[in-house]
C-alpha cells in the first residue's frame, strides 16, 4: 500500500522555533526543547551523514543530487547522480560516510534505478560504482532505503518489499529485509543465512540506530501498525503475516507499535540516550529503549531523517529543511 503522507507545516521564519517535547520520562508531562533551521528550500531531503571535518553530506530524493552544508549552514551542491528514477518514493535516498573515510574518501549511497534499487559507492565528484544490486523496487512505494554503518565496520541497508510482502518471508530476496555486507557489497562474515540479509519479514524499512550496541529499526506498516523492532541475526518480524504483534510461531513482535495514523516512522537516530525517531505523521518522536514517549516539534510536518552530528548538536531533516537542536 502507498506510503500514508501528510502536508508539510509552512514556516515563516528560518531562526530558532520552540515547540513542546516528550518527556523525559513516559509519566512525566512535556517539557521544552528547542530546534533551529538551518537550511531551507531543499528538494526532498532524505538523509544526511558526516565527513571527518564535520561538513555534513545529505541527499535530495527528487533532485538526485548529494550536498554539502557546512557549520555555518551554507549548502553546495557537490554533483548529481545519474540514472535515478523517482516516484512518490522512490530516488536518491540513504547516504554514508564510510567509517575510514580519512583513508579511503569513500561515500555509499542508495538509490532506485528503474529496474531495482541499489547500494553503490563513491569518491565524492565521480560514477558510483554499484554495489549492491536487485533490491526490489515497487511501481511506485516500499522500497526503503536507509543506509548506516553499524558498530561493528559492516554496512547495513533496510529494504522495501517492493509492494509484494512475498519478498519480506522469501530469504532469496532482498526485499524486506535487513541487509547487513562488507564495503565491496559482499555478505559480511558471521550474517545468518550465509547471504546478505541479516533480517527479514519487514515491509518498508526506515530507520536504523543502535544503542548500547543494539541494532533498532522502524518499519512502515500497512493500514494498522507501525513498528519499532529490536533487531537479533536470523529473526523473522512476521510480514506480511503479521502487522504489529502477534502469536505466530517463529515472529518476533515489535518492542512498540503506533497507529499509521500517527506514526509513519522514517530515519532513527541515538542522542543522549534516547530515540528519536523521525514521523512523516509530523514531529518527531522522542523514546526510551522500550519505546515509551511521545513526539515534539510537531509543527515541522514531516519529519524524514534523525541523526546525532560529529558537533554534539541533533539534526532534523524535513523534506525541505534542515534543523539542529541541543536537548537533553
Amino acid at each position: 500500500m502507498p506510503l500514508r503522507r501528510t502536508l508539510a507545516a509552512t514556516f515563516a521564519a528560518a531562526t530558532a522555533v520552540s515547540i513542546a517535547a516528550v518527556p523525559a520520562a513516559a509519566t512525566e508531562g512535556p517539557s521544552v526543547q528547542a530546534i533551529k533551521q538551518i537550511a531551507s528550500g531543499l528538494n526532498q531531503a532524505w538523509s544526511i551523514d558526516f565527513l571527518p571535518d564535520g561538513t555534513g553530506l545529505f541527499t535530495q530524493k527528487d533532485a538526485k543530487t548529494i550536498s554539502k552544508i557546512d557549520k555555518a549552514g551554507k549548502v553546495t551542491t557537490v554533483q548529481t547522480i545519474p540514472g535515478v528514477s523517482v516516484t512518490a518514493e522512490a530516488g536518491l535516498l540513504g547516504i554514508a560516510v564510510s567509517p575510514k573515510y580519512a583513508t579511503d574518501q569513500t561515500v555509499f549511497i542508495y538509490y532506485t534505478t528503474g529496474s531495482d534499487n541499489r547500494i553503490a559507492k563513491l569518491k565524492l565528484g565521480q560514477t558510483p560504482t554499484p554495489i549492491v544490486t536487485g533490491i526490489p523496487r515497487g511501481a511506485q512505494y516500499h522500497h526503503g532505503g536507509r543506509i548506516r554503518f553499524g558498530p561493528d565496520g559492516y554496512l547495513y541497508a533496510g529494504t522495501g518489499d517492493g509492494q509484494n510482502g512475498a519478498n519480506a518471508q522469501d530469504k532469496n530476496s532482498l526485499g524486506g529485509k535487513v541487509l547487513r555486507v562488507t564495503t565491496d557489497g559482499a555478505p559480511a562474515p558471521g550474517n545468518p543465512f550465509n547471504s546478505r540479509v541479516y533480517s527479514y519479514g519487514h515491509r518498508n524499512v526506515q530507520g536504523l540506530t543502535w544503542a548500547n550496541g543494539q541494532l533498532y529499526i522502524s518499519d512502515i506498516g500497512a493500514s494498522k501498525v507501525d513498528e519499532l523492532n529490536r533487531i537479533e541475526p536470523g529473526k523473522n518480524y512476521g510480514w506480511p503475516t503479521c502487522e504489529g504483534s502477534c502469536g505466530t510461531a517463529g515472529m518476533t513482535n515489535p518492542v512498540k507499535q503506533w497507529p499509521t495514523s500517527s506514526a509513519t516512522p522514517s530515519g532513527i537516530s541515538t542522542y543522549k540516550g534516547s530515540l528519536y525517531m523521525a514521523s512523516l505523521k509530523g514531529g518527531t518522536y522522542k523514546l526510551d529503549l522500550n519505546g515509551n514517549g511521545g513526539k515534539l516539534w510537531t509543527d515541522l510536518g514531516r519529519t524524514r531523517d534523525a541523526v546525532a552530528g560529529p558537533d554534539g548538536q541533533h539534526y532534523t531533516i524535513t523534506p525541505g529543511a534542515i534543523y539542529v537542536s541541543d536537548g537533553s
